[in-house]
């Protein structure tokens, strides 16, 4: 019996479903407050030694770290993934963010306690990265492996709403506290969203350990242990047997893994230090667009299932490359409905595009013994070139070139290309078997092959 048909005991699918979107949410949330703190506050209360612009640098460079620790998480968490199960895994990531996000809006600042506010800072900042780096994959792929076979692009998307659901909370939190007069909200208004993360993650803990193991996972693992090959180190596994499946998983994301936090974080201090406009317009800007993406994710993931992943990613990845110029130049105008709608036609028609229907694809590109791991590693490596690194490189790129924003949109249109042509070189996988042990092709004899350009028709089956 297919694990995708599986019916799910405990409360069924939709139980799974909202677990992976409550606790995605919960998880982006924490992670993407660090973002938006590190643009409009670390700067003067963490790095103060340094001018306005170099503080910037630095106070991204601090967010940058924690896509650092997330391949780490990505290994650790994928290791136990597909050893132990998705569960208890997603557990342990949880528990690490609230902790770490918690710590920091209790943290002293640099005028208290000098050096140690900005060290304290990056090492909660590398535990943030390393609950996030684990969380991902766990989350997609218990949505995706409940999924029926037609509908995982839906079902993947979910949980990928998070991120701008996370990014909507953690902004919207913010915006709050940003009505508070300047004084007190540099003083304690910034923690308090921060110290929301201890309540919103008993809430999630609470989701998780009422559902149940992915039917996918089950059902593989007893296949293996029938026939004495349990995968006892998938992350060598993953090196070993995929590495090319590596290499799609890591190109594709060039399109948003970088993009997303140059028009969420980075165009925070942009706009309210080069364009001039107020901090409250960036803040709703980002609230709207982001609101708009929530939407905008589950419709790309369902043409995905209709369409064929590749269409619609290669869609958005266009459109980021082909757009990056006429949105930062709406940005510079330094309106703010220009603003809005700029922010806005990224997220939608370039970040869902892409981002909506990358769950399922990850999930199958790799066979279910190693599939933690494998979304995990791709996914997460790929975070630490674009993710944590774009904000600064963006910053810096605007200090060199005295203000000027065309660097930022060459390398914004240059990733968009690389994610086009690195799917335009992937294989189709909607229509594949998620149950299956080994994904690659067969030859005539039946030994695998190393590389996989076939549709879902020569995909070895488990056996029933």
């Amino acid at each position: 019996m297919s694990g995708e048909t599986n019916p799910t005991a405990s409360g069924g699918k939709s139980r799974v479903l909202v677990s992976s979107v409550i606790g995605s949410v919960i998880e982006w949330y924490d992670y993407t407050l660090y973002g938006t703190a590190a643009a409009l506050v670390f700067n003067h209360l963490f790095f103060p030694q340094f001018s306005s612009g170099a503080g910037t640098v630095a106070a991204f460079g601090s967010f940058a770290v924690g896509f650092i620790a997330r391949p780490i998480g990505g290994f650790v968490a994928g290791h136990y993934g597909d050893r132990i199960g998705r569960k208890a895994t997603l557990v342990m990531t949880l528990l690490a963010m609230g902790i770490s996000t918690t710590l920091i809006g209790l943290l002293p600042t640099y005028e208290a306690i000098g050096l140690w506010a900005p060290t304290l800072l990056i090492v909660l900042r590398l535990v943030q990265g390393f609950a996030v780096g684990g969380e991902w994959g766990g989350a997609v792929l218990m949505a995706v492996e409940h999924a029926p076979r037609n509908r995982r692009g839906l079902y993947g998307a979910w949980p990928q709403t998070g991120v701008s659901a996370g990014l909507l909370l953690g902004t919207g939190a913010f915006a709050l506290m940003n009505m508070l007069p300047e004084e007190q909200f540099m003083s304690w208004g910034w923690r308090v969203p921060f110290l929301l993360s201890i309540v919103l993650a008993g809430v999630g803990l609470w989701v998780r350990y009422r559902i149940t193991e992915s039917p996918a996972f089950v059902e593989a693992q007893q296949t293996r242990q029938a026939q004495h090959d349990v995968v006892k180190a998938p992350l060598i596994e993953v090196f070993r047997r995929h590495p090319r499946e590596l290499l799609i998983a890591i190109g594709a994301r060039f399109a948003e893994g970088g993009n997303y936090y140059v028009f969420t974080v980075f165009i925070l201090a942009y706009i309210s230090e080069h364009v001039g406009a107020p901090r409250g317009t960036a803040l709703t800007a980002v609230l709207i667009a982001s609101a708009l993406d929530i939407v905008a994710l589950p419709i790309a993931g369902l043409a995905s299932d209709r369409f064929g992943r590749r269409p619609v990613y290669i869609f958005g990845a266009v459109f980021i490359a082909v757009s990056a110029w006429p949105l930062f130049a709406m940005i510079e105008t330094g309106n703010a409905v220009a603003i809005a709608a700029a922010i806005s036609l990224f997220l939608v028609f370039g970040h869902a595009a892409v981002y909506g229907p990358l769950a399922a694809f990850y999930a199958e590109l790799f066979p279910a013994n190693v599939r933690y791991s494998g979304v995990s590693i791709g996914y997460q490596a790929a975070s630490i070139l674009l993710g944590g690194l774009t904000p600064l490189i963006a910053s810096s790129l605007l200090l060199w070139s005295g203000g000027s924003s065309w660097p930022i949109i060459v390398m914004v249109a240059g990733c968009g290309v690389i994610a086009a042509v690195t799917m335009l070189c992937a294989p189709e996988t909607k229509n594949r078997d998620l149950a299956a042990i080994d994904n690659r092709p067969r030859s005539a004899d039946n030994r695998p092959r190393s590389a996989d350009n076939t549709n879902s028709h020569s995909i070895a089956k488990v056996s029933q």
